[in-house]
């Protein structure tokens, strides 16, 4: 799972920037200043930065050329500067891509994954957990080539799970993150890992793979006949 580092002095910006990456399988760290992005890239910690400019302790554009004498992690510019001539000096100095703010979660996604596609760091479009495989671009999930036939939110909760083998994963997250909502009840859950559980049994799998950690949340295990 790649690693973003987002570097944003505004903390509800930042929060907003993170949930759309986890949400597109990234594995997300973040931080407000310079200073604390160049600790980060020495030793180099990320596959890849989100660099607003605007930060409190140096202008990103000083940061950038301070990275690029470190480091050649590859850095998406985010920013509200959207003049030609700030765009061009940029990619100039090494950055790979350009988001003028305001922008979707969405196209933050789809900019990262490209970049690193360039970069060859991009994310699989397949998850494995022990014999358990989910084709992210076809939503499709097979056990031991024996598929399994789950409806849109079933498939969503174990791709999310599978992000993360073996981790628990706390129910409050699995709501805002799956279902999009801070306002659906916890029973929401209990349903459809019921039907996930009945559904890998009747593929050949444990349906103990959904592990549940009372009081706390969801964790997917290798799965086995």
């Amino acid at each position: 799972m790649p690693t973003v580092l987002i570097v944003e002095d505004d903390e509800l910006v930042r929060e907003a920037l993170t949930r759309s990456l986890v949400r597109a399988g990234y594995a997300v760290a973040a931080v407000g200043t310079a200073m604390e992005l160049m600790r980060r890239l020495v030793p180099e910690y990320a596959d890849l930065v989100v660099l607003d400019l605007g930060l409190p302790d140096l202008d990103g554009a000083q940061v950038l050329k301070m990275m690029r004498a470190v480091s050649r992690v590859p850095v998406i510019i985010a920013t509200a500067r959207g003049e030609e001539a700030d765009i061009v000096r940029l990619l100039r100095d090494g950055a790979d891509d350009y988001l003028v703010k305001p922008f979707s979660g969405e196209q933050l996604a789809a900019r990262v994954l490209a970049v690193l596609r360039r970069s060859g760091g991009a994310p699989p479009d397949t998850l494995r957990v022990g014999d358990l495989v989910i084709d992210l671009t076809q939503r499709t999930v097979t056990f031991r080539d024996r598929p399994l036939v789950l409806n849109r939110r079933e498939f969503d909760l174990l791709a999310y799970l599978a992000r993360r083998p073996g981790a628990v994963v706390a129910r409050r997250e699995l709501l805002t993150e799956v279902w999009r909502s801070r306002d659906v009840y916890d029973r929401a859950i209990d349903v459809h890992v019921y039907w996930l559980r009945r559904k890998l049994a009747e593929s050949g799998a444990s349906p103990d793979c959904l592990k549940t950690v009372r009081g706390v949340g969801l964790r997917l295990v290798a799965l086995s006949e």
